[in-house]
């Protein structure tokens, strides 16, 4: 028989039940006749053997979970940074304060409905899905809650960004590298003219060291451990065009080893800053802005990649600047324009 008191000096009740072969579980409730309804069906479910034990599961709320992953998990993998920010998101969250038993599939679909409202990409949204997946199957297999199930399995998930093809317009370099000249960060239009130049992404171009540069060669040789694998990766001897070399010869050297002086973060913000900069410009002048408008960092990515076609390498060669281990992943980050293509046609 369940054992059901009034806790002193409090208006909540207590539930608790034993049986032989279980170890005792307890719960509090707001009222008596719900701890009664409750001990029934622990009861029940112990007398035809299909109880399972979630009490550390209902005592683990999603932000107490977060906390344990940002400490346990994330150490372990390769983009510590982002998993750490996409953490702090949803600690902020409301549904963080919530028992990881308490959480259904649909919780985390009006979370995606709600970041979407936001703007956010649909890619950034699977990602944040993703880790929070993840942590319930880690809670499940390797924290001893072995009955828990997993919401994030009883949801569409977005499937991710939808392909760009976005290049940068005649003239739209040269209006963008003008406006980041005057955004106060002397390392913002650099930033920019080298990754066209190298296909670079943010993380490794803003990770290179003069130590690895040799202006003479034209070459830049990564070490192994700042290389990744699958698309992500980048290739160990990267060659230099010489509008690169231009670039690397006309900055000043760091006091720490790195080529720029700023953060990644901080060239971004002076991206995006230097756009806004400019429509508004455009805006007190009474003019239609012409260029910029749904452009990205990422982008120019995509633009150093079809350039290199456009100069007439083989994929093969494109791949092994790019850092593309797969024809589809490159394929994907080409838009040649026709036009490029009458010289070649004769």
């Amino acid at each position: 028989m369940a054992s059901i008191t009034k806790r002193k000096d409090s208006p909540f009740w207590r539930a608790q039940v034993r049986r032989q072969g279980f170890e005792p579980v307890s719960r509090t409730f707001d009222t008596k006749s719900q701890a009664e309804t409750w001990a029934r069906l622990v009861e029940g479910e112990m007398d035809r053997g299909i109880y399972r034990d979630q009490s550390e599961a209902e005592r683990t709320s999603l932000i107490d979970a977060l906390k344990r992953y940002g400490k346990e998990v994330v150490p372990t993998k390769k983009h510590q940074r982002q998993d750490e920010s996409r953490i702090q998101q949803w600690m902020n969250w409301p549904l963080a304060r919530r028992s990881l038993t308490n959480l259904r599939g649909a919780d985390f679909s009006a979370y995606l409905k709600a970041r979407r409202a936001e703007g956010k990409a649909e890619n950034t949204i699977r990602l944040e899905l993703a880790l929070v997946g993840h942590l319930f199957e880690v809670a499940r297999k390797e924290w001893g809650m072995d009955y828990l199930s997993n919401p994030l399995n009883n949801m569409t998930k977005p499937s991710g960004s939808a392909a760009r093809d976005r290049r940068l317009l005649p003239g739209e370099f040269e209006v963008l590298k003008a406006w980041l000249q005057q955004s106060g960060n002397a390392w913002a239009a650099p930033a920019m003219a080298l990754a066209v130049e190298t296909a670079l992404r943010q993380g490794m171009l803003f990770q290179l060291r003069w130590a690895w540069i040799d202006l003479d060669a034209r070459l830049i040789k990564i070490p192994i451990e700042h290389r990744q694998a699958e698309n992500k990766g980048v290739p160990a001897v990267l060659p230099l065009s010489t509008r690169a070399v231009d670039v690397l010869k006309a900055l000043p050297r760091t006091s720490d080893g790195l080529v720029f002086g700023t953060t990644q973060n901080a060239v971004v913000l002076a991206f995006k800053r230097a756009k806004a900069a400019y429509m508004s410009d455009c805006v007190k002048r009474g003019a239609q802005p012409a260029f910029l408008i749904d452009l990205r960092w990422h982008d120019l990515r995509h633009e150093a990649a079809t350039r290199l076609f456009e100069r007439g390498l083989h994929p093969l060669q494109v791949s092994s600047i790019t850092g593309h281990r797969s024809m589809q992943m490159l394929k994907r980050y080409t838009h040649l324009k026709p036009e490029s293509l009458l010289s070649m046609l004769g």
